[in-house]
């Protein structure tokens, strides 16, 4: 098949979160299956261009409403093999950052997304599925009904919208409209919410697109329920037999401890003795003691509302007094919650390290040399941390949501099954049970070395997760045939 991705993001040149790492692992496995891949994606002022030689292959304008962009088209192609076209216009992406609150944020994906169909018609390459990834692609599966019908080489193709996260919506004043070129067939937009002044570019996807994926088979369900449907839950229930969950897969080429280049020791589930050693590594450099019996837990995130952290406090302050286990945290966000880890780092300064902004080398330093890899997102649509900590045999403690309860199982020291701890409500109890039950168990070895071992022998790869995508093409393809 012919595959055309459109995203706002791909690692390792733009990233904000696993929308990137999807986007540049799922094309790789769709490559090296044989099909025809291309990803088209902004070249903001902040990729470095320097990873990869980049080629001018195209220029043309792109005209949304009243407003005209010049756009140069660079081609690189990086370690998969496969083109990844970027839209080079600086007039909309040399911001200093990949996403603003600036008023023409929608130009800048509209651009995206006239760009991404404009790449395909001059290279005559005509995809049999566009691959567009949450609400800065999401217009596409309506424009390729619409005002690209009867360009040929749009003929045969059909829409696959994944959302990675849905409470990222586009949503925008209804006076954008002009901006979208789509005032002929204004009337597909949804009226209800023209009327009340807005445009939903997320909305205008689902309803437009042949099929909608998200990122995990429990988020799938969760987003068309009330509570995490982001009001657009029963646009999705209306179409519940076109919604699929598919996990994100990992790359074990990058995220794996027996040859992980970030790590000082490598290990492997038959010999861990490389993990305790990562261990002592990641606290000398921190500059917290080592000692080796006393677990560390560790966090990597961005620090916002979603994942959960504001039960840290007071849950985390009285643990770390009550058990003395290590903490050591990797993040940046919201200042409540910068702030909140900063005072833990100054009240326990043997026990806690907090690491302001992100490092990636510090990112799986910290996978492999802590025991313990504490989730606790209010909704989280896939997650990937869980999963490199399974492989890392890092335990897992999670809150039971999304794609947190389908990659981690519940710990039951009879059967000596399950592979982390996972609190059903999302409280300040659920997190102090996971913790406490998570450090009781560190402390019988037989069954940590079990529990460990568990998460170890998941399999999330792509080569498992890429078939599913390769399914839902396939369907795809075959109804539009009918």
């Amino acid at each position: 098949m012919n595959v055309l991705f459109v995203a706002s993001e791909m690692a390792p040149f733009a990233k904000t979160g696993g929308l990137a790492d999807v986007v540049a692992a799922l094309p790789a496995y769709l490559h090296r299956a044989g099909h025809d891949v291309r990803v088209v994606l902004p070249l903001y002022d902040k990729v470095d261009t320097s990873k990869a030689t980049f080629t001018a292959i195209l220029e043309f304008p792109v005209d949304l409403g009243a407003h005209r962009y010049g756009c140069k088209i660079f081609r690189t192609d990086v370690g998969g093999g496969f083109p990844i076209y970027f839209v080079h216009c600086p007039a909309l992406y040399a911001r200093g950052s990949l996403y603003t609150s600036e008023g023409d944020e929608h130009r800048r994906f509209l651009c995206l997304q006239f760009a991404a169909l404009m790449i395909a018609t001059k290279l005559g390459f005509s995809p049999d599925v566009v691959h567009c990834h949450d609400w800065q692609a999401s217009l596409i599966p309506m424009i390729l009904k619409t005002l690209a019908k009867s360009d040929p080489v749009f003929a045969r193709s059909r829409s696959l919208l994944t959302i990675h996260n849905l409470m990222y919506q586009g949503s925008f004043p209804v006076g954008i409209g002009p901006d979208t070129n789509l005032g002929s067939v204004a009337h597909l937009f949804h009226q209800d919410l023209m009327r009340a002044g807005r445009v939903n570019f997320l909305l205008q996807g689902i309803l437009y697109a042949d099929g909608v994926s998200t990122v995990s088979p429990t988020y799938a369900k969760e987003i068309q329920g009330e509570k995490y449907g982001g009001g657009l839950d029963g646009y999705l229930r209306a179409r519940s037999t076109t919604v699929v969950g598919i996990l994100n897969g990992v790359d074990y080429g990058e995220w794996s401890p027996d040859h992980d280049k970030h790590l000082a020791h490598h290990y492997n589930p038959f010999d861990l003795s490389g993990k305790e050693r990562d261990k002592e590594h990641l606290l000398t450099s921190l500059g917290l003691p080592y000692h080796p019996n006393v677990p560390v837990l560790g966090v990597v995130s961005r620090l916002v509302g979603q994942k959960g952290f504001k039960l840290f406090d007071p849950v985390m302050f009285e643990l770390l007094r009550k058990h003395g286990f290590q903490l050591v945290v990797l993040g940046s966000g919201e200042p409540g919650l910068e702030a909140m880890f900063a005072t833990l780092q100054r009240q326990f300064p043997r026990q806690v390290c907090f690491y302001n902004g992100f490092k990636n080398d510090l990112a799986h330093m910290i996978e492999a040399g802590a025991d313990m890899f504490v989730m606790p997102s209010v909704y989280e649509p896939c997650g990937l941390n869980q999963l490199y900590s399974l492989r890392y045999g890092t335990v897992p403690i999670v809150h039971k949501t999304g794609g947190l309860a389908d990659t981690v199982t519940q710990w039951n020291p009879r059967s000596g099954d399950g592979t982390g701890f996972a609190f059903e409500h999302h409280d300040e109890a659920g997190l102090r049970w996971a913790i406490e039950a998570a450090l009781a168990t560190y402390k019988q070895p037989k069954h940590w070395h079990r529990l460990m071992q568990n998460g170890m022998a998941q399999d999330f790869s792509w080569d498992a997760q890429g078939k599913l995508y390769e399914l839902v093409y396939g369907r795809l393809v075959a109804a539009g045939r009918h």
